[in-house]
């Protein structure tokens, strides 16, 4: 009988310590993501136990992005990132993680190599060197070579070897950055469960940027207050002849809807084209949801064209569905049943000419004429060009709204 109870005892206890591993040690983390090329993409996060639960807070500058969906079993630990489409698989040893980020891109995989170490709140640099300038302020940075040179904007905020920023592009901005500048050299990250960027390159003075890398991209920057982009709203419009937009496609029950529809009869349109992959695009739908409760009792209608990575139905709903979830989106998102490839973007709406974002906003008066489009979308993450675009676009809902 004692040995029974002993053996019992044992394998209780043995249980228990086995589900004693599986918790993550709370407070800080180091993560870091290795690529194919062999570069690493560091990140931190905080754990803490919330009602009960752990749950992960990913820091990237002044962005806090909450995962609650954290299991363990044994010494195996998933985390399912609440957008995008993707997860992290786990091995936990001590105060160590190790295993992969998988990222579903429509019917295949990709995974990327992550380590993490409890207790590390440095992100590049454990010791810093005394930075040897200043990057504070715009520059105009210029990446890729030849005809795939593409002009930028970069903004840098440096508080002694911290470095937080962005770059805008005529597609959207890289929205939170954040890193180091060590001496001469300068490097920023982010990783938000959708793409994990990574930027470096050398300071060569307060005026010049050299010797950059994002990914296989060469770039470099030059220190200019007044540097800027195109007018967002002169990128893609109507080709000759058309006045209006038309489409049917379903929603998330399967219902088709278009603008024919008595809803958005007499009304102003916002018509967003989206996508549950695109980091851009849930800035804006972060926007549009509080737009939306703001301007729709007074007569807005907002719609939402979902191009996923995938032609399946259940597949595209499941991810938009994910999203709408997130943000609470009180408007419709529809499933166009094409893809995220621009020509086929462009085939599903073949009045719209030069189609080069998502997201792309088109802006639709009472009458049902479109009056404005927007390509790409400047997050909150760009500071002062965030706040200008909504007084610019809350000015132009006004006028709409006012116009008999």
């Amino acid at each position: 009988m004692k040995k029974t109870f002993y053996l019992a005892l044992i394998l209780f206890l043995s249980a228990a310590s086995a589900f004693a591993q599986t918790k993550l040690p709370s407070g800080i983390w180091r993560g870091v993501l290795t690529t194919t090329a062999g570069a690493d993409v560091p990140f931190n996060f905080n754990v803490q136990d919330t009602a009960g639960r752990q749950q992960l807070t990913i820091y990237n500058a002044n962005e806090r992005f909450k995962v609650t969906d954290v299991k363990a079993s044994g010494d195996s630990v998933f985390i399912k990132m609440p957008l995008f489409d993707s997860e992290f698989k786990l091995k936990l040893q001590g105060g160590q993680l190790n295993g992969q980020w998988i990222k579903h891109v429509g019917e295949r995989d990709v995974a990327m190599k992550f380590t993490a170490s409890h207790g590390e709140n440095w992100r590049f640099v454990k010791s810093p060197e005394k930075p040897a300038y200043n990057v504070t302020g715009r520059w105009l940075a210029v990446f890729g070579e030849g005809a795939d040179r593409d002009t930028t904007v970069g903004e840098f905020k440096q508080e002694g070897s911290r470095l937080t920023g962005t770059f805008l592009t005529t597609t959207g901005d890289y929205r939170y950055l954040e890193g180091n500048v060590s001496g001469d050299k300068l490097y920023l990250s982010c990783f938000d469960g959708g793409h994990a960027f990574l930027f470096t390159a050398t300071v060569k003075d307060n005026q010049t940027i050299t010797d950059g890398k994002f990914g296989n991209s060469p770039w470099t920057a030059v220190k200019d207050a007044n540097a800027k982009l195109p007018d967002a709203f002169s990128l893609t419009a109507l080709k000759p002849g058309y006045k209006k937009i038309s489409f049917s496609f379903p929603d998330l029950d399967g219902k088709k809807v278009s603008l024919d529809d008595p809803q958005f009869k007499n009304k102003v349109v916002i018509l967003q084209i989206t996508g549950s992959w695109c980091p851009n695009c849930m800035d804006e739908t972060a926007f549009l949801v509080n737009y939306y409760k703001k301007y729709h009792k007074r007569g807005v209608e907002v719609l939402g064209l979902a191009y996923e990575r995938t032609t399946d139905f259940n597949k595209s709903r499941n991810a938009i569905l994910q999203e709408k979830n997130h943000f609470n989106v009180p408007y419709p998102l529809l499933v166009t049943g094409y893809t995220s490839n621009k020509q086929e973007t462009a085939k599903s709406l073949p009045m719209l000419n030069n189609f080069l974002a998502f997201p792309t906003t088109i802006i639709i008066d009472k009458k049902g004429d479109v009056r404005k489009i927007y390509t790409g979308f400047s997050g909150p993450g760009t500071g002062s060009h965030y706040a200008e675009f909504v007084d610019t676009f809350e000015k132009l809902t006004e006028d709409l709204l006012a116009e008999k």
